[in-house]
């Protein structure tokens, strides 16, 4: 079986599972602060990169259809 191919960041390959669990509870952990400290900013924030984007066309033309 082929190991998951990563994406985005350089991951040690080495670590033991011990190391790769306090690794995850360390990322859970900062995840929980972030949310706490800044919840409804993230939550504006993923809006807007989930919005559609607004095609803008100009009023002083015909539609092209």
């Amino acid at each position: 079986m082929n190991p998951p191919k990563l994406t985005g960041i350089a991951l040690p390959r080495h670590w033991s599972p011990e190391q790769a669990l306090a690794a995850y509870e360390l990322t859970e952990l900062l995840r929980e602060q972030l949310w706490l400290l800044y919840g409804p900013d993230i939550q504006k924030a993923l809006r807007r990169q989930q919005r559609p984007r607004q095609l803008h066309i100009p009023l002083d033309h015909e539609p092209p259809f």
